[in-house]
């Protein structure tokens, strides 16, 4: 199998075979050009020659007459060597040929011709006589001087043509290597990107006009990849850190149960508490998986027509005794339709009136408004209490990240999925979500499209 060629090489060989056309076809022109000027140059000595020789043959319209002008015709031939000439009677008989190796046959018909005799080429010219009477000439003028010229030339146009090919291919090699050294050191930085070395970037202000846009995108894909990679190790580190603490109850609770031997009350004692923290686990490990379903883009929504109003006062109604222990007012205003997935929506507002009633403080109030938005249906679910920093906002949808950071690790309720959860559900709806918060309000606020379900 050849080698592939390189992308210099390639260039080169197109700019060699772009010059060779080009000279080419010049010379094609320029040859052409030059024949038609010497049969324009010839054609106008003979005519002029012409005139000579029927002034010379005045009148001479018998072969008497003519033998009577041949002194002076042979005169004026030996004056110009280069012309041959061929006299006939005017109806058809040859007269006189000034040079012996004329064939019998040669054109007759009126015009200018080129010929080839004994490997000399010739010029023929037939002129129209001006009366019947007037005996009828055959000019060859020969043209061996510049057929030869135009061979040259042709010899010529093909060296030009091979040596401005040779210097234009390596010309072009020596200036696509030196273009394509930016790219060159695009791959050298590519080729030096690992896990450990993502913070590697493309120098942009060197680059060319035609690389500069390259570089951009190659450095935003490193900025998106060191980004996801540094999320990814959070992440892992943070399942090792939420499974720690449930893993280490335990194995701490389990020898100690091992410990002596106990009652049966005992033993169904520990395996309870086992299970609170089994269960915990469980739960964690399945909105991992949700999760991971989410970034692949597996969660499929249902269609369905929903009435907003209906769902949220469901939910509000679930949390309205804890609501009233803590003093918390719950209040909904607006309505909606739009077709979606019951559960999963439900899913993500439950998981954002928790988030709400968990950081309201008492006395404080929690409102859900729904009403219509440019681009279909806004739903805005708001508590008072203590403002988020501003700096913090952008990471509160980040698994495992707690705004909070005295809350208890390994809660089994708080494991800081929530929020992660309920993006991807409404992002899986084609929507959008995005937390303000100021003055004493949180505010997170949802826009679904507002779409009917499919047939």
């Amino acid at each position: 199998m050849m080698p592939r060629l390189s992308l210099s090489s390639r260039l080169a060989l197109l700019f060699a075979a772009c010059t060779a056309v080009v000279s080419l076809f010049a010379g094609v022109l320029f040859g052409r050009a030059s024949e038609a000027h010497f049969v324009e140059l010839d054609q106008q000595l003979m005519e002029s020659r012409l005139a000579v020789l029927r002034i010379t043959l005045k009148d001479a319209d018998t072969l008497e007459r003519f033998k009577q002008r041949l002194p002076d015709l042979l005169e004026n031939l030996r004056q110009q060597p280069d012309l041959t000439l061929r006299v006939r009677s005017p109806d058809g008989h040859v007269w006189f040929d000034s040079s012996q190796n004329l064939p019998d046959e040669l054109p007759i018909h009126s015009g200018l011709e080129s010929l080839q005799i004994n490997g000399t080429d010739y010029r023929v010219l037939n002129p129209t006589p001006d009366t019947a009477s007037e005996p009828r000439l055959t000019l060859l003028l020969d043209i061996t001087h510049h057929q030869h010229f135009l061979q040259r030339m042709q010899h010529l146009i093909w060296l030009t043509v091979g040596l401005s090919a040779l210097a234009t291919a390596l010309l072009g090699a020596w200036a696509a290597r030196s273009g394509l050294r930016p790219l060159r050191r695009m791959s050298a930085i590519a080729a030096s990107v690992s896990a450990d070395s993502l913070n590697a970037r493309l120098p942009q202000k060197d680059m060319p006009a035609e690389l500069a846009e390259l570089a951009v995108a190659f450095n935003a894909m490193l900025e998106r990849l060191d980004d996801s990679f540094q999320r990814l190790s959070a992440f892992s580190a943070d399942i090792a850190h939420e499974l720690r603490t449930p893993l280490s109850n335990l194995l701490t609770h389990t020898q100690v149960t091992l410990t002596r031997p106990r009652g049966i009350d005992e033993y169904r004692e520990a395996l309870h508490s086992n299970l609170e923290e089994l269960q915990w686990m469980a739960q964690l490990v399945n909105d991992m998986l949700y999760l991971a379903k989410a970034d692949h883009g597996l969660l499929s929504p249902r269609r369905e027509p929903l009435e907003l109003g209906r769902e949220v006062d469901a939910l509000l109604e679930f949390y309205a005794l804890l609501a009233e222990d803590s003093r918390i007012e719950l209040s909904r205003e607006g309505d909606g339709h739009i077709a979606g997935d019951r559960s999963m929506l439900r899913r993500a507002l439950s998981n954002l009136l928790d988030n709400a009633l968990r950081f309201t403080p008492a006395g404080g109030a929690v409102r859900v408004l729904i009403g219509s938005s440019a681009n279909g249906i806004r739903i805005s679910i708001e508590n008072t209490g203590t403002a988020i920093p501003a700096e913090l906002l952008p990471r509160l949808f980040d698994r495992f990240y707690r705004a909070d950071p005295a809350r208890r690790e390994g809660s089994s309720e708080h494991a800081g999925l929530g929020l992660a959860i309920t993006q991807s559900i409404i992002r899986a709806h084609g929507g959008q979500i995005r937390c303000e918060s100021q003055e004493g309000v949180t505010r997170f606020v949802m826009e679904l499209a507002e779409k009917q379900p499919s047939p």
